[in-house]
């Protein structure tokens, strides 16, 4: 099975996967390119600010690449986006959580302050949420492409009593368009 078998190509949920990779993908790319144009240097920790968050020129260079990617995505859609979503939205979150621990530490080579852990947190967490909008719940519609992957056979015998409604429907239309139609023959009667 291919990743976009699952989800109808013009399906409405493609398009949240798709805007929401697109508006996350183009934050990241600003940030990063805002960074590049400062002429950080790659490793450098002394807290230069960008937009309120320290970086430099390899958290830079993560950004733009990480944008590229859901930009990608978005212009890829349908369910390319919602998984790359979920899954760069669960890398900030964990990433979030890693940087809370090496804040003011050496290991911290991305110069993270508290005001990057907070964006990482909320950026992941959106990113997340733009993914699995209409794929991860337990109450969903019986027309998501999802729930219908998910309940093969209680899919089929809707599918299949939907089908018949409508033949059902059709057919005394059909025979109406039949009879009005079609000459009807007189009757005679021959008397002997």
């Amino acid at each position: 099975m291919r990743l976009r078998e699952e989800l109808p190509v013009d399906h409405r949920l493609a398009q949240v996967y798709r805007y929401g990779a697109g508006l996350c993908g183009v934050i990241l790319l600003v940030f990063g390119c805002l960074g590049f144009a400062d002429q950080l240097s790659p490793f450098d920790t002394e807290g230069t600010s960008i937009a309120g968050m320290s970086t430099n020129g390899v958290l830079s260079l993560i950004s733009v690449v990480v944008g590229l990617v859901l930009i990608g995505g978005a212009v890829i859609g349908g369910n390319v986006a919602s998984t790359l979503n979920m899954t760069i939205g669960t890398l900030f979150v964990l990433s979030g959580f890693f940087h809370i621990f090496v804040l003011d530490r050496p290991a911290n080579v991305l110069d993270f302050g508290v005001t990057n852990v907070i964006f990482s947190f909320v950026m992941g967490l959106l990113i997340a949420c733009f993914g699995m909008y209409g794929r991860v719940s337990s109450k969903l519609p019986h027309d998501n492409p999802y729930w219908r992957r998910r309940h093969a056979r209680e899919a089929a015998r809707e599918s299949l009593a939907a089908r018949r409604r409508a033949a059902r429907s059709a057919l005394p239309s059909a025979l109406g368009q039949a009879s009005t139609s079609a000459p009807v023959p007189a009757i005679t009667h021959e008397q002997d």
